[in-house]
């Protein structure tokens, strides 16, 4: 498909169909997202990924994390306060998220419901967890921000669908646990992936974008 078409049709799933993605075309994406561009070509991702039993042990630890009442403890700095335009978008696509599932504003139980499925995975069959050396701070975020988005395009290319969750990098510890991730790597964020639910309400979400006059000027 072309990479217009794929941008166009790619969304953030979050319902999915239990079918796994077979080992041999899993390692063909991954092979293939290590030709990413990366600054100096340091390349680096240290990418986990689980699925089955793991999965679920991880997915099981991540929700006691969550429910206990602690606060999440980034590696990184997630506390950003969006304002203006940028507070206005994340609304809008709050709003597109909870009206695609029927969840009204004031109905804060659904809401909440909602957003602990992030730790779940979706239900995907897949997670991965996007992992670096801390000392790297923002120029290997923006390199990991390259591979990412290349990942997901091929992934998209294949057929899969995935959901990029900063919700994912909020609780690191059971995931530094639960895969033995040294402490001077930090866990920048995730995504769940797999095969989408077609027939999931929420999986007709649609998000708008800025016309390009407002991201991009051209100078002569």
């Amino acid at each position: 498909m072309p990479l217009t078409e794929l941008l166009k049709k790619r969304i953030s799933t979050r319902a999915f169909l239990d079918t796994i993605v077979s080992d041999q075309t899993l390692k063909k994406i991954f092979s293939d997202a290590q030709l990413s561009p990366s600054n100096c070509n340091v390349q680096p991702w240290q990418i986990h990924v689980v699925s089955g039993a793991k999965k679920e042990e991880l997915k099981n630890k991540l929700i006691e994390a969550v429910m206990s009442g602690n606060p999440p403890n980034p590696d990184f700095n997630w506390g950003i306060r969006y304002s203006g335009i940028h507070r206005d978008r994340q609304y809008g696509s709050a709003n597109a998220l909870y009206s695609s599932m029927g969840i009204q504003r004031s109905d804060k139980q659904s809401r909440l419901t909602a957003l602990i499925r992030n730790w779940t995975f979706f239900d995907a069959p897949h997670a991965l967890f996007f992992t670096m050396e801390k000392y790297l701070d923002i120029m290997g975020a923006v390199d990991m921000g390259i591979y990412a988005q290349t990942l997901s395009l091929l992934m998209a290319d294949n057929g899969i669908s995935s959901c990029f969750q900063g919700a994912l990098g909020q609780f690191p510890d059971p995931v530094r646990e639960c895969l033995k991730i040294p402490g001077d790597f930090g866990i920048l964020f995730g995504m769940s992936f797999g095969y989408a639910d077609d027939n999931a309400p929420v999986n007709k979400t649609k998000t708008d974008r800025a016309p390009v006059k407002e991201s991009v000027i051209f100078w002569e």
